[in-house]
This record gives structure tokens, C-alpha cells and sequence, in this order.
């Protein structure tokens, strides 16, 4: 690789210090690097992607991570997180170990690991695609909301809860997690969906085929009341929905494209992160 594309979150390395370490370490072996140009908010300009590059070089934690998939839109380029957060399952690389690393990629073929993403339609206008999960949950005050589950156009279940989560492998440890959903294998194809406190004794996740279609319908509230919830994609977007609509999720014909160095195994690394958390 000859071309890297330094993607920095902010707020992790607020002086630069750690990017343009980077960036002097890549020019030192005669290689070209682009730093990414943001705006206000922390997206990535549209438009400002370099075709030349070979690589991105993501420094920030999961979510940073995440947030470039999200924004490189319909680019195949390959990211390499390295880690400036705390858990860090996305993030390949530690900090420390960053030279290692690269020296890797100046001289050879990286592993690159498909993750699959998810797609989700609603309405109108609203459609996103999501790395870790769609989250649909209750607006306002505390109480609990029922939705139909459908898959491929039949009813599958009803739940009373604060909401539903529709994860893809990657996100099975991220809400998913902490709602009682399975651990899943990231490179796995398939979908986890897992109520939020649900109302029951025997509701628990429901695991589906990556060519399944699923549905979720917010019904109606008490004494017919409409309600309203709130439609989420990854922690980021986020809109209204209210009784009667519904979202329509589907696996996604993108995926992330994660540079994969580290010959740890996801269980181990797993056991790593996780230990004490």
C-alpha cells in the first residue's frame, strides 16, 4: 500500500499529536498520506474521499470507526482502526503498536474482513444503512410499547417493551449485549433481534437469516392512543415513527471492509476486552 487516508477523531486527539506522529511515520518511508477534511459536526466532507488511496486509517475507537463506514458512503476502501478508545472491538491496532503495523502494509497484502451491514427503509425518504444495529424505542415517558415482529411478510411475535434492537454480527456486542442478546461471530451472515426490557417471562432473541426480510410495526397505545418511538441507525440517526408505520430491514448490499492484521482469535479477543467490564 502506498496511499493511506487518516480519518481523526477530534475529540480523542484534539491537538493532532497522534495524527501527525502518524503522518511523518508514513512519509518517512516514502509513502503518501491525506488527512480527511470534516465539518462542523465530524462528518467527512462528501466529495473529499481520495480516489488514490489504498487505505484508511482510522484513529479513534469503535464508534469513530463506524461513523467512517457510515460516511465513506458507496466507497470499498479498506479501514484500519486504531485504537484511541477504551474496549476497542473494532479497532485492530493499539496505539503502541501502530509502526508494526504499518510496516506491514508498506510491504504486503492485508486480510480484508467482510462484515455485513444492514439496511433499513421507513416511509418516505427514510432509508440508512447501519453497521452494528437499528434500534426502535419508546419516546418520552416511561412506559411500555408493543410491536409486531414480521418476517417475510408473517407475524412472528408481539412484544410489550421499550423497544426492539435489529443487530448485525458486528453489533451483537455492542446493545445487543447489554440487552441480553447472544455474543455472535462478526464475520457471520444472519441477524440477532432482541427486545429491550421486554414485559415476559419467555421472550428472549430471536436469530434470523441474513435473506430474511424483517418487519417491526408500532401499534397502537393504550386506549387507542398513537404512539410515538424513535428510529435509530448505529447510535447516530435517529427519527419518528408513530403507530401503525413501519421499518423494513434487509441486509445490505455494502459492507464494511475491515483491515484485518491481528491473528487473535474473536474469542480471545473477546475475553481480553471484556474482562472486568
Amino acid at each position: 500500500m502506498d496511499c493511506f487516508y487518516i480519518i481523526t477523531n477530534r475529540l480523542k486527539d484534539r491537538d493532532f499529536a497522534v495524527t501527525n506522529e502518524i503522518r511523518r511515520y508514513i512519509e518517512e518511508h516514502g509513502k503518501k498520506c491525506i488527512l480527511s477534511e470534516k465539518d462542523e459536526e465530524g462528518h467527512i466532507l462528501p466529495g473529499t474521499v481520495p480516489e488514490e488511496a489504498d487505505c484508511a486509517l482510522v484513529l479513534g475507537g469503535d464508534g469513530t470507526l463506524i461513523r467512517a463506514v457510515r460516511d465513506l458512503g458507496d466507497s470499498n476502501l479498506p479501514l484500519l482502526g486504531i485504537n484511541l478508545g477504551t474496549l476497542g472491538f473494532l479497532t485492530d491496532v493499539e496505539l503502541k503498536d501502530f509502526r508494526e503495523a504499518l510496516d506491514r502494509l508498506f510491504t504486503g497484502t492485508p486480510d480484508i474482513e467482510e462484515r455485513m451491514m444492514i439496511e433499513g427503509v421507513a416511509g418516505e425518504g427514510i432509508r440508512d444503512l447501519a453497521v452494528n444495529d437499528i434500534v426502535i424505542a419508546r419516546e418520552g415517558k416511561i412506559r411500555i410499547v408493543q410491536f409486531n415482529l414480521y418476517v417475510n411478510g408473517v407475524l412472528l411475535n408481539t412484544y410489550l417493551a421499550d423497544g426492539v434492537i435489529i443487530s448485525t454480527p458486528t453489533g451483537s456486542t455492542g446493545y445487543n449485549l447489554s440487552a441480553g442478546g447472544p455474543i455472535v461471530e462478526p464475520t457471520a451472515k444472519l441477524f440477532v433481534v432482541t427486545p429491550i426490557c421486554s414485559h415476559a417471562l419467555n421472550t428472549s432473541s430471536v436469530v434470523l437469516s441474513a435473506d430474511d426480510v424483517i418487519e417491526i410495526e408500532i401499534c397502537e397505545g393504550r386506549y387507542g392512543k398513537q404512539e410515538k418511538v424513535s428510529l435509530c441507525f448505529d447510535g447516530a440517526e435517529q427519527m419518528t415513527l408513530v403507530t401503525g408505520e413501519r421499518v423494513s430491514i434487509r441486509r445490505a448490499e455494502k459492507t464494511a471492509r475491515l483491515v484485518k492484521l491481528s491473528r487473535e482469535s474473536f474469542m480471545k479477543t473477546m475475553r481480553k476486552k471484556m474482562k472486568g467490564n
